[in-house]
């Protein structure tokens, strides 16, 4: 694999200071937002760009909530953010959009991806372990309710699990369910 990779820059934010650095692998940026001293066992959040939710502050899902969470959680206790730029659960934007205009119509979240020729996840998770392992961390406190990244980090040990607990609202009550019932998310 091959991967270029930035120079670390200070982050000031409103969550908090942090360092970001860039992992470049062929055209997709990921990034990593950090807490200035890692603990020996940090918090990582895996977290997949929805341009929609994270920026927009959309209610159609819990994406932005979830992002919010995770960088104030770091901000506290300290860890990183992997942003990985796999929008729409990697079907892209464009196709995003559509799936929303298929939503609007009445599918879910899955069978909206399906009608466009997706499964209903295509998001990988290999370029997680590149960066866990560049910056030589081997056991994780995990951030997440998706019972798929527990499973694809083989090559890290991940000593706990942390939920995220988001509120719903009349937006995304039919898609967390969704995640819930058919994707398996620990919600």
């Amino acid at each position: 694999m091959e991967v270029k990779v930035s120079e670390v820059a200070n982050l000031p934010t409103s969550y908090g200071d942090f360092d970001i650095q860039c992992f470049a692998q062929g055209c997709k940026e990921h990034l990593v937002i950090m807490s200035k001293e890692l603990p020996d066992i940090p918090t990582v959040r895996v977290h997949s760009e929805c341009l929609t939710g994270d920026t927009l502050g959309s209610k159609k899902c819990d994406c932005g909530d979830q992002l919010d969470f995770a960088l104030r959680y770091i901000a506290k206790n300290g860890g990183m953010v992997i942003y990985l730029r796999q929008e729409g659960r990697n079907i892209g934007l464009l196709n995003k959009v559509n799936a929303y205009a298929l939503q609007d119509k009445g599918f879910d979240t899955i069978e909206a991806n399906h009608q466009l020729g997706f499964s209903a996840d295509e998001r990988t998770y290999e370029m997680v372990e590149f960066i866990l392992s560049f910056y030589g961390i081997d056991k994780i406190k995990l951030l997440t309710n998706n019972p798929k990244k527990i499973e694809s980090l083989k090559d890290v040990e991940i000593v706990e699990r942390i939920p995220i607990v988001v509120e719903s609202n009349p937006h995304n009550e039919e898609y967390l369910k969704i995640k819930k019932e058919k994707m398996g998310h620990l919600l």
